[in-house]
């Protein structure tokens, strides 16, 4: 039978704060922070923090799982990376340590969130308010065959080496998002392609793998309930009866994402069998 659930330490105290410029930081660098309380699809309530340095020009979310794991998005747009990073309750009696950490790294496209200068203006009325995304984007699949050299990170993105820091062996990427880093001239030694069903025929999915130290396909799946997906415009009509636009609000989007990648061992992937 297995133990009590443990708890991952608390989301840390942050200093930025957030929908207005912040007295003093009207300039171009500036930082903010936003707290909202969010719906989770079991009906629990979260705390998700949105981060955003329109200095570095990236933003960062960071909220809590149903199930315990602490997720976190940064979005750098400077270099198009999004990285997500789980960190993961474990289970020591089944021999595990008390997390596991694994960084997904992909391509950020145009368009799929708010820019971080929009972000750092953000605030709400009523931080108490519980908001669940007025839009459900569709479920990604995503094959990460490519490992990511850890050291070398900071080639692609400055932000790997604190996000990935705990999962410094299990950095992991898609071949066709390599190809587009290589071609806007990013070292291609970080990178090593990871063996697939093509290569061992009898490599399979962790779910269906009965020894737990053999090599299988892990499945690990995230949700980032609740981000600023889109901005709204209003209009507005001068005394002139000109008409013009401004920004003027956000919308909310929910996105869920599933990543297989390749364990040297099923034992870290234990989860797999529980889905």
């Amino acid at each position: 039978m297995r133990g009590p659930r443990r708890r991952l330490p608390a989301l840390p105290a942050l200093l930025w704060l957030a929908l207005a410029p912040l007295p003093g930081a009207g300039g171009p660098a500036a930082r903010a922070e936003l707290r909202v309380r969010v719906r989770l699809p079991g009906g629990q309530v979260t705390e998700e923090s949105l981060q955003a340095d329109s200095g570095s020009d990236c933003i960062s979310l960071e909220l809590r799982a149903a199930d315990g794991a602490l997720l976190t998005l940064t979005a750098d747009f400077r270099q198009e990376v999004k990285i997500f990073r789980a960190l993961i309750l474990g289970e020591l009696e089944r021999g595990q340590s008390q997390f596991q950490a694994l960084c997904f790294i992909t391509r950020l496209h145009r368009n799929e969130i708010i820019p971080s200068e929009s972000m750092a203006k953000l605030r709400q009325k009523n931080p108490r308010t519980v908001r669940q995304a007025e839009e459900v984007r569709g479920l990604e699949h995503l094959s990460m065959d490519v490992a990511v050299n850890f050291s070398k990170g900071a080639q692609l993105s400055s932000h790997i080496h604190n996000v990935c820091a705990e999962a410094k062996e299990a950095i992991y990427t898609r071949e066709e998002d390599v190809k587009f880093w290589l071609e806007k001239g990013v070292d291609g030694s970080m990178f090593e392609v990871l063996p697939q069903t093509a290569d061992l025929p009898d490599l399979q999915r962790c779910k269906l793998c009965t020894d737990r130290w053999k090599p299988c396909i892990c499945r690990y799946s995230l949700s980032i309930e609740w981000y600023p997906c889109m901005l709204k415009y209003c209009k507005s009509r001068d005394a002139t009866g000109k008409v013009s636009s401004y920004k003027c609000g956000i919308r909310s989007c929910q996105k869920g994402y599933t990543f297989d990648y390749y364990v040297p061992q099923k034992q870290l992937c234990l989860w797999d069998e529980e889905t």
